[in-house]
């Protein structure tokens, strides 16, 4: 029996990762789409793999059968989504971030609680050759104990062809929350060792004055339980004529007590760099498992529970604490303990 997906907004293109997934998906049948947004729903109406059903969720949510309902709309608006799912016994799945305040996601989980839902996500990093090979070095003991970690994960700001919901105000949240999650998710997976403490963290505004509200830049550190030290960037920096193709997109260089590791996004290999060893070495990365987190989705929600990929456990856990070092960069938070 085929899992029914409704999809409600289009407005950022990540979305459309999941939903060709399930186009192709032999488990999974689409039901449903729904786009509220007037200007997006024009723009989608010659794709031809593409069928908008709905333009009110409030409709699709009452009238259409379905097990999942999957939100790529604007981050503002998500949280009311996925609740409003929640409360209609759906099980649900988003695009990242899933919600913009801690208030937001409070009750995201408390409603996945009382309804006994799965919340999923696309938090991909998991499946990417290259993390998943950094992640296999560090748990195979090659580089030792983890110390200290510095990732960038710069993105170029294509202002104009970018959303312009981002720069309205109560829509985008932070770029610490809209790109960091990733990391926060990633870190203690790879790692195995928990986030203890945002230290430090900072949001600002670099070129982009017509929207001076506008988070562009985030910088962060905070340390994990076995008292290692981490340092992020993940500010909108990286040029437009570049953009994704830049070799220091998404960059991890990982300090171990006998060795260090660096990887980007882009890289073909892992670089190892082995005390007792003369030079540096290239490992080739694993196979990707692409799809992974929507793979593991459909398993939770069929009720397993064991060796799961990424769980509804994790999800929640890398939005609340990525949300807590958003909220130390807006508020100027110091030393934050992590629960």
């Amino acid at each position: 029996m085929s899992t029914k997906f409704a999809f409600v907004g289009f407005r950022h293109p990540h979305i459309f990762d999941m939903y060709q997934r399930c186009r192709e998906s032999d488990q999974i049948e689409i039901v449903a789409c729904c786009e509220e947004d007037a200007e997006t729903r024009a723009s989608l109406v010659e794709r031809d793999d593409l069928e908008i059903t709905h333009d009110s969720y409030a409709t699709m949510l009452a009238g259409v059968e379905c097990d999942v309902v999957a939100v790529g709309d604007c981050y503002g608006r998500r949280a009311e989504l996925l609740f409003a799912a929640l409360e209609a016994g759906r099980q649900v799945i988003s695009d990242k971030p899933i919600c913009i305040s801690i208030a937001e996601l409070d009750a995201i989980e408390a409603a996945a609680r009382k309804q006994q839902r799965v919340v999923g996500c696309m938090l991909d990093m998991r499946d990417l050759p290259i993390y998943l090979g950094l992640r296999q070095q560090i748990q195979d003991g090659v580089i030792g104990e983890v110390q200290a970690i510095s990732f960038n994960g710069q993105h170029p700001l294509n202002y104009g062809k970018r959303p312009m919901w981002y720069f309205e105000p109560g829509m985008h949240g932070g770029v610490l929350n809209d790109i960091g999650v990733h990391a926060i998710d990633f870190i203690p997976w790879a790692t195995g060792q928990a986030i203890k403490t945002i230290v430090a963290a900072r949001g600002w505004n670099a070129t982009a004055p017509q929207h001076p509200e506008f988070q562009q830049c985030g910088q962060g550190m905070f340390t994990l339980a076995n008292g290692a030290g981490v340092i992020c960037d993940v500010s909108y920096l990286t040029p437009d004529s570049i953009g994704y193709q830049m070799p220091l997109y998404w960059r991890f260089t990982i300090w171990g007590t006998r060795g260090v590791l660096e990887a980007t996004y882009n890289s073909k290999t892992i670089t190892v760099y082995k005390n007792g060893e003369p030079a540096a070495r290239e490992v080739e990365p694993p196979a990707g498992k692409p799809g992974a987190y929507l793979e593991s989705f459909l398993r939770e929600i069929a009720g397993e529970t064991e060796g799961l990929h990424l769980s509804s456990k994790d999800v929640l856990k890398a939005a609340r604490i990525t949300l807590q070092l958003q909220e130390a960069a807006d508020k100027g938070g110091r030393d934050v303990e992590v629960a």
